[in-house]
């Protein structure tokens, strides 16, 4: 058994490199995956999967009764859906999965992982967390499965569930796919320095450029969330030299050189992101990083663009009320986005579903039902600015000017940079609050 002296008894895995499909961290964070289980840990290179898809077909074509290619065609669309951010392979990534459970409908861990994986980058995550459960009671050694188990696990915020799957995951496979998880584990608890551990660990074994971009990318990204913003410029850095391709080390390029105060560079970093891969979440961080400019015409133009991929997302069967939620709140109507995190939390009850829901309430005045959920978003420990801004602004509207004091200070203090509109906004009440007895 390999096993990590990391590891706690809960757990919420938000993103993390996902096996055969993707969780994107939706609020913090981007996710990545792997293409074919069967012979890689981390992320797939755009070229090699390319490849891979078209061996596949032919042999497809040559071979239809083929079923486990069927469930490697099934997966391999599933990432290329990641790296494009086009949702229009989730139908083709469904109907060569359910090809390959037709051919072979007993003992097909492959495809029923497959089919998890799917569903977790659709945002089904109960289904997710059926068909991984099946995939392990079909091959209990089959170590993807536990890969996408965690991650629908940790979204429907079974904390412990997650924890073990993450450890099992551990135990079968240690390598990228494991250490990233339990280094997202660890951070969401507060252990930022365990949290660290894992991910050199992780890169030490990395031996593809692409596995090793993603290792830096993600040390970068924990600089970045724990303001250490010339250490995340460093890593974003290493990152592209690895792999020039790899689009979230852009984008997170673009986030520091913004809280550095080089905009422009920030902007131009954010418009080749989005040419690559037009991402909702690098579609709205360059909307507010415009709008904080005063770029109001060139933020909207970023909204609308945000609007059309969500709808995008929804006519390829992706189910996105969190993300469309938290732009609601912020940019659109705070009662609609309260409308989306009710029922996104009936389905899940994650910690970042009950901070975005406690915003969206605190927008529409109702502070006094917002305040429990935007604790319950802290209760594992995670050092998340964005969730001391929010709780300690809902804390301010009720009054309780010594807690909402602490938490904006705290979320300055873990990132002085957090977001381009926010940011200054709890500077500028933290000022006012420091004046009150």
């Amino acid at each position: 058994m390999r096993r990590l002296p990391l590891l706690l008894t809960t757990a919420a895995l938000c993103g993390g490199l996902a096996v055969l499909g993707t969780l994107h961290r939706e609020e913090a964070p981007a996710g990545s995956a792997s293409a074919d289980s069967a012979r890689r840990d981390g992320p797939a290179a755009a070229g090699s999967l390319t490849q891979a898809i078209d061996k596949d077909q032919q042999r497809l074509r040559a071979l239809p009764n083929d079923a486990p290619a069927w469930a490697r065609l099934g997966a391999e669309y599933v990432e290329q859906a990641r790296l494009t951010a086009d949702p229009s392979y989730y139908p083709k990534a469904e109907e060569a999965l359910n090809r390959s459970m037709a051919l072979a409908p007993q003992a097909n861990a492959d495809a029923l992982t497959g089919l998890g994986a799917l569903a977790n980058a659709r945002h089904l995550f109960a289904e997710a967390r059926d068909f991984a459960e099946r995939a392990i009671a079909t091959s209990p050694a089959h170590w993807p499965a536990y890969a996408v188990l965690a991650d629908a696990r940790t979204q429907l915020g079974d904390d412990t569930g997650a924890t073990e799957a993450v450890q099992a995951l551990l135990d079968r496979r240690p390598g990228t796919a494991s250490f990233t998880r339990a280094a997202y584990d660890l951070e969401q608890h507060g252990r930022t320095d365990d949290a660290r551990q894992a991910l050199r660990q992780a890169l030490a074994g990395a031996y593809d450029p692409a596995d090793r971009a993603f290792c830096h990318y993600q040390i970068a990204e924990l600089d970045r969330n724990t303001g250490r913003t010339r250490e995340a410029l460093d890593g974003y850095q290493q990152a592209l030299t690895e792999d020039p391709d790899y689009t979230p080390a852009l984008a997170g390029k673009a986030r520091v050189r913004a809280a550095l105060g080089d905009t422009d560079s920030a902007v131009g970093d954010y418009a080749t992101a989005i040419a690559r891969v037009p991402l909702p979440q690098y579609l709205l961080e360059l909307g507010e990083l415009q709008e904080s400019l005063g770029h109001q015409e060139q933020a909207r133009e970023q909204y609308r663009l945000l609007e059309a991929e969500q709808r995008l997302a929804e006519s390829n069967g992706v189910v996105d009320d969190l993300t469309l939620g938290q732009y609601q709140a912020d940019h659109g109507d705070p009662t609609e986005a309260v409308r989306l995190l009710r029922a996104e939390w009936d389905r899940r009850q994650n910690v970042l579903v009950a901070d975005a829901l406690a915003w969206a309430l605190h927008r529409t005045g109702a502070d006094t039902e917002a305040l429990p959920l935007a604790r319950r978003a802290q209760a594992h420990g995670w050092h998340n600015a964005l969730f001391d801004y929010h709780l300690g602004e809902i804390e301010r509207s009720l009054g309780q000017v010594v807690d909402a004091r602490n938490h904006l200070d705290r979320a300055l203090t873990t990132d002085p940079a957090f977001n381009s509109l926010q940011a200054p906004i709890a500077r500028t009440d933290l000022t006012a609050l420091s004046t009150k007895p």
